[in-house]
């Protein structure tokens, strides 16, 4: 499914063949609090999807509501094509991943894991069989005499997550699983989640805050903010092509600053004359223009380049790989441009603060939105 806040009628139609689950205007309240607005989504089969945005978006609420923990108020969900909407959360064939791991503390890491086995009356063989098979896959086949508090919190949310799937569950549903992990086990798990998943097939929803997560692990994102959907795409379009402002904001780092239209492929800020790509506004409407720190333009500005402008290096924040720059056109005295330079380039024009320097914008790197 292409990026979009609604469907059409043929998106629908393929959309209905095709998605394991499929959500149709959820609401969710809580009192006079819409904490979910109208929200519609489709999740193919084997897919990984990222809910993202800030808090208090809805995207933690839209996962409970599909797992049935907070039931909407309007709306219905359907998974595999069977409708759950009023279902209770034991008959909507899901396993579950919190941020805090939820483990037993009095069971064995090996107990943990076969709990909902035991509950679906497997006999002990059968039980054994399957939890060595999962600690095995997670890494952690040593470790299942153990108890939780034996454990590191890497660790820990392995043994959840193998629980999660120990009764091969047709949805994998993971809350905010990484957040309390420290970020060197934290991008350690996140590859081996994404590995799991693509070997065994599942159709994951994961929620998080974290865009570094969505842009690595997804291969959908779902981003929200007040309740609604701004924009479903890849990571690769999320980033690319931010179909909103609060998008090209969130997902990334960006450059704002507000023109006006003065003809089809160009606009004005303070004077200054810029040529963009195509757009949908008319001459003399009033814009939001974006731009990606990475997307700024410093070797090879000719006297004829689109956009050139002459600037001067204000600030240097050094982030390991590469700088970012704080750079102050001449002629606008209302827009710091954010760039970022690589190593290479700091070491080839030995950039330092307070020296002049000719950036260029290129036209299709202006990303532009309405005005709010």
């Amino acid at each position: 499914m292409e990026a979009s806040i609604g469907w059409s009628a043929t998106e629908s139609d393929t959309n209905a063949r095709s998605s394991f689950l499929r959500v149709r205007n959820l609401v969710k309240r809580f009192g006079n609090f819409t904490a979910l607005d109208d929200v519609s989504l489709d999740v193919l089969e084997g897919e990984f999807v990222c809910f993202l945005g800030p808090s208090g978006c809805g995207k933690t609420t839209l996962l409970r509501a599909i797992a049935g923990l907070d039931p909407q108020n309007e709306g219905t969900i359907e998974l595999g094509g069977r409708d759950v909407s009023k279902l209770p959360p034991s008959a909507r064939d899901f396993g579950i991943v919190f941020q805090s791991y939820a483990l037993f503390p009095n069971l064995t890491v090996a107990d943990n894991v076969g709990y909902g086995l035991v509950n679906q009356r497997k006999s002990r063989a059968e039980i054994a069989a399957r939890t060595q098979e999962l600690l095995t896959l997670v890494g952690l086949a040593d470790q299942q005499k153990k108890y939780p508090v034996q454990l590191s919190g890497g660790q820990q949310q392995r043994v959840a997550l193998a629980r999660a799937i120990a009764t091969s569950p047709s949805l994998l549903l993971l809350d905010e699983p990484l957040s309390a992990l420290d970020a060197r086990v934290r991008i350690r798990l996140r590859d081996e989640i994404k590995d799991l998943q693509r070997r065994l097939g599942v159709t994951t929803i994961m929620v998080t805050h974290d865009q570094e997560e969505a842009l690595a692990m997804a291969n959908r994102i779902v981003v929200m903010n007040h309740g609604v959907i701004e924009q479903i795409n890849t990571p690769n379009q999320v980033y690319r092509k931010p179909a909103t402002a609060f998008v090209a904001d969130f997902v990334g780092s960006m450059t704002f600053f507000d023109a006006t239209i003065t003809e089809t492929k160009a606009l004005r800020v303070d004077g200054l004359e810029l040529k963009c790509g195509a757009h949908p506004f008319a001459a003399g409407t009033a814009v939001r223009v974006g731009f990606r720190p990475e997307e700024v333009q410093v070797r090879n500005v000719t006297a004829n380049a689109a956009n050139r402008i002459v600037t001067h290096v204000t600030s240097l924040d050094f982030l390991g790989s590469f700088c970012r720059a704080k750079l102050k056109p001449q002629s606008v005295s209302n827009i710091t441009i954010l760039a970022d330079f690589s190593a290479n380039l700091m070491r080839d024009l030995n950039v330092a603060e307070g020296q002049e320097m000719i950036v260029a914008l290129p036209p299709e790197s202006l990303h532009i939105f309405a005005r709010p």
